[in-house]
């Protein structure tokens, strides 16, 4: 095929924060050599937080991937970089309404804050294609009830409004990410179901998920894992799902047709777990994360779809799919759940904020009666902390707690306006 019939692309997480992630320095550069060689015509990267180490990916890839782009969102950015052979003629960023609690510093979530990235390209034979970028909330597992995700499921939506809207303005989409999700979750029912997104590994490898992996090697070639492998060094001594799986397959690339267009038409041809070996000259693995590319071919028209017997079966068109009334009422529910979560842990917060007042002016009373000099010092270290504490609460629970239940009733109006016009719909098609 010509270099102009396929797409190749490439996604990784790097886990690039700076002064936490560890040995970040040898690490990138290491990334950056083996991106240099490589002859992807989509590069995706996220967790690529320092300005700096983008800086360096761009230059050695330059000469083959001219056009990039560094997005900026929250307070410490939003770690997506995206690079490409084709011109970018439109780039955009849509922050997450819901990116975790500031209180949770260690998570980190609501100060990077998370979002989906996107750029268009004019390509020579598909004209204009979006290409998004991006990393879904971490927190939550796939364990539990499902409020925990909540974040993570207004993350989904509203990437899968995003690519549904790009597909209806004629546009080809390509998603590449980490999405934090297993394939059979909630949030990746949400994003494929809603955006009709095909998922090239499974595309690729329609039949390895009945198929028990022997060891953990082997589950990356058969089920696509890019996280929590044994084989990483990063992640050698974490619990994994199960013996059968081996970690966990949390990075896609998807893909999808115009709305109304049948060709040409993309088609996953290949799709490959990469990055899995030791950093060269290192005994540590790349990333956390391995890498996940993808051949997608480049379909113009009936005549070549027939001739084509290599790709496997699966819809490929540009049929337009929707949530089922199952799904949208799990999200509700679980959305709703986090809600009432997210009410009974602000008056909790309250609470403290009052308490923390109340102890303030306590302070400042019993300051006349202090009996001896040196225990001013230690009144002042107590009142500033009692301070802080109280004004964190009070934030917390007042300001993040009616954000948080804004966005959330937000999406949960939208999901039931969206069921509503579903059931219009096919009341309307329905026989009278």
């Amino acid at each position: 095929m010509s270099a102009e019939s396929q797409l190749r692309l490439l996604s990784l997480n790097c886990w690039g924060l700076k002064f936490v992630s560890k040995n970040r320095s040898e690490r990138i550069s290491a990334i950056v050599d083996s991106i240099a060689r490589s002859s992807h015509d989509i590069i995706a990267l996220q967790e690529i937080w320092v300005y700096a180490d983008y800086e360096k990916v761009a230059a050695a890839v330059q000469h083959r991937l001219p056009h990039a782009k560094f997005f900026y969102s929250g307070a410490l950015g939003a770690g997506l970089a995206i690079f490409s052979r084709f011109a970018f003629v439109e780039t955009s960023i849509h922050p997450y309404a819901l990116n975790g609690a500031p209180i949770d510093i260690a998570g980190g979530d609501w100060f990077v804050g998370k979002a989906a990235a996107s750029v268009v390209i004019i390509h020579p034979l598909l004209g204009k294609v979006q290409i998004f970028n991006t990393h879904l909330y971490a927190k939550g597992g796939e364990d539990g009830p499902e409020y925990r995700r909540a974040h993570r499921l207004v993350n989904a939506w509203e990437y899968a409004k995003l690519a549904r809207q790009a597909a209806e303005l004629g546009r080809y989409v390509i998603g590449l990410g980490d999405f934090n999700s297993i394939p059979i979750t909630l949030p990746m029912t949400i994003i494929r179901d809603h955006a009709a997104l095909h998922d090239s590994w499974a595309v690729v490898h329609p039949d390895n998920d009945s198929i028990a992996a022997l060891s953990p090697r082997d589950a990356i070639v058969k089920h696509g894992i890019t996280a929590d492998s044994p084989i990483n060094t990063w992640s050698a001594g974490k619990p994994h799902l199960t013996t059968t799986f081996w970690g966990k397959r949390l990075d896609y690339i998807l893909y999808r047709q115009p709305r109304g267009q049948a060709y040409p038409q993309l088609r996953a041809s290949e799709c490959n777990v990469v990055l899995t070996e030791r950093a060269p000259g290192h005994k540590f693995s790349y990333s956390d994360h391995f890498g996940l590319e993808a051949t997608l071919d480049i379909v113009l028209g009936p005549d070549q779809a027939e001739a084509s017997s290599t790709y496997h079966s699966g819809t490929t068109d540009d049929t337009q799919t929707e949530l089922s009334k199952g799904t949208v009422m799990s999200v509700i529910k679980a959305l709703t759940d986090c809600y009432r979560f997210s009410l009974e842990r602000s008056k909790r917060e309250l609470f403290v904020f009052t308490l923390c007042l109340a102890l303030l002016v306590g302070v400042a009373i019993g300051t006349a009666w202090l009996p001896h000099s040196w225990i001013n010092p230690i009144f002042i270290i107590f009142t500033v902390v009692v301070a802080w504490a109280g004004t964190t609460m009070l934030y917390e629970g007042f300001l993040y707690g009616n954000w948080e239940r804004n966005a959330l009733m937000n999406v949960i109006e939208e999901l039931e306006i969206y069921q509503k016009g579903l059931d219009i719909q096919a009341g309307r098609r329905s026989p009278t």
